[in-house]
C-alpha cells in the first residue's frame, strides 16, 4: 500500500515549480510514495499592492497560512523558499524536514528594452528606477548605483518581469503608484524557474551584493512529531544545504533581525571547511558592516554564531534597531 504526502504550495509558477521538483524527488527516492500538492493563495499573493511588513513580513505573507495547515493535520509538509522563513523566531511543533540542493544563490539584474548597463553605471543612477520590494536588495542597489530611484514593485517572478516589459506602473495601498521601473533586480533561481534566465543582463557578485540567508534553497517543513514523514523526507535532504542553512540562519538568530532589515548572508563548503560572509546595511546602504569566516563545515551552527557576535560587535544592533517599524 503506497502512502500519500498532502504538500502545501503557493500558487505562483515559481512556487508550484519548487513543489513539482519536492514530488519528482520523493517518488524517485522513497518507493510507494505519492504526492499531493495544495495549492495556497496567500495573504501576499493576494495582496500585490501593499510592502509585505503589514502582513508580518515574508514569513506572515508567504508561510503563515501554509504552516497553520501542517500544524492541524491537514497537511504532511509544506513547501517554502528557505529565504521567507524567518529566521529570527522559533517554529513551535515543526522542523525542517529537507532542505533541495542548492540553487545558484546571486541577484541579478533585469533590464527594460532600450536600458543599458553601460548607462546605469555611468549615471551612478540618476534618472533611473530599479524596482524592488526586498530591503536588502534596496540597500544594495543604493550602495551600487548611489543616485538611483528605488521603488517598490511587487509580484510573482514572471509577472514583474511582465509589468517591466509593459511598463507597467506598481500600484500603491493608498491608491497611489510609482514607476514603470527601468530594471529589477531578482534572484537568480526564481527567474530560472520560471524560464526567464535569458533576461538577466547582469549577475551581481557575492562581492557587490551579498545574497539573504538560505537564498536558493528550498526547504519542507513539516510536524516536529511526524516521525512517518520525517523519514520520508530525509530521503530528499541535502547535507550541503542543510549546513549551509543553519550556518545563515543562526547568523539571523544571534542578530534578531527582523523583516525590515538588511541583512544578508551565504556560505560555501570546501572539502571539510565552510566559509561564511554576512552584512548587516541600513536602508540607505551608507551604513554598511560585514563579517567573514571560516571553521569545520560540520559545525555549521558555531560558525554562524561567531559571525553574528563579530556582526553585534561592530553595531549591527544599532543599524538593525534603527530600520525597526516606528
Amino acid at each position: 500500500m503506497g502512502i500519500r504526502l498532502r504538500i502545501g504550495t503557493r500558487k505562483s509558477t515559481m512556487a508550484l515549480a519548487q513543489t513539482e521538483e519536492i514530488a519528482r524527488r520523493l517518488t524517485a527516492a522513497v518507493a510507494g510514495v505519492e504526492v499531493e500538492i495544495v495549492k495556497f493563495d496567500t495573504t501576499g499573493d493576494l495582496d500585490q499592492t501593499s510592502k509585505l511588513l503589514p502582513h508580518g513580513g515574508k514569513g506572515g505573507a508567504f508561510v503563515a497560512q501554509i504552516r497553520a495547515a501542517v500544524r492541524s493535520g491537514d497537511l504532511h509538509a509544506a513547501m517554502h523558499s528557505l529565504k521567507d522563513m524567518p529566521g529570527n523566531e522559533d517554529t513551535p511543533g515543526l522542523v525542517i524536514g529537507a532542505t533541495l540542493s542548492r540553487d545558484p544563490p546571486g541577484d541579478v539584474l533585469v533590464l527594460r528594452e532600450g536600458i543599458s548597463l553601460d548607462a546605469l553605471r555611468q549615471s551612478r543612477g540618476k534618472g533611473f528606477k530599479i524596482g524592488t520590494n526586498a530591503v536588502r536588495r534596496a540597500a544594495y542597489a543604493r550602495r551600487l548605483f548611489p543616485e538611483v530611484e528605488v521603488i517598490h514593485f511587487r509580484g510573482a517572478a514572471d509577472t514583474r518581469v511582465r509589468k517591466l516589459d509593459q511598463g507597467e506602473k506598481q500600484r500603491l495601498p493608498d491608491g497611489g503608484s510609482v514607476g514603470p521601473a527601468d530594471a529589477l533586480i531578482m534572484a537568480r533561481s526564481g527567474l530560472d524557474r520560471v524560464g526567464l534566465l535569458h533576461r538577466a543582463g547582469y549577475e551581481f557578485s557575492a562581492d557587490e551584493m551579498l545574497p539573504a540567508a538560505g537564498q536558493g534553497i528550498v526547504a519542507v517543513e513539516c510536524a516536529a512529531q511526524d516521525w512517518q514523514t520525517r523519514q520520508i523526507l530525509s530521503a530528499i535532504d541535502d547535507k550541503a544545504a542543510r549546513a549551509c542553512a543553519d550556518a545563515e540562519r543562526e547568523v539571523l538568530w544571534v542578530l534578531n533581525g527582523h523583516c525590515n532589515s538588511p541583512v544578508a548572508g551565504y556560505s560555501t563548503i570546501n572539502g571539510a571547511q565552510m566559509s561564511l560572509s554576512a552584512s548587516v546595511l541600513d536602508l540607505t546602504g551608507n551604513l554598511f558592516i560585514e563579517a567573514s569566516r571560516m571553521g569545520p563545515a560540520d559545525r555549521p551552527r558555531e560558525l554562524g554564531r561567531a559571525v553574528g557576535l563579530e556582526l553585534l560587535a561592530k553595531g549591527a544592533a544599532e543599524i538593525i534597531e534603527r530600520s525597526r517599524p516606528r
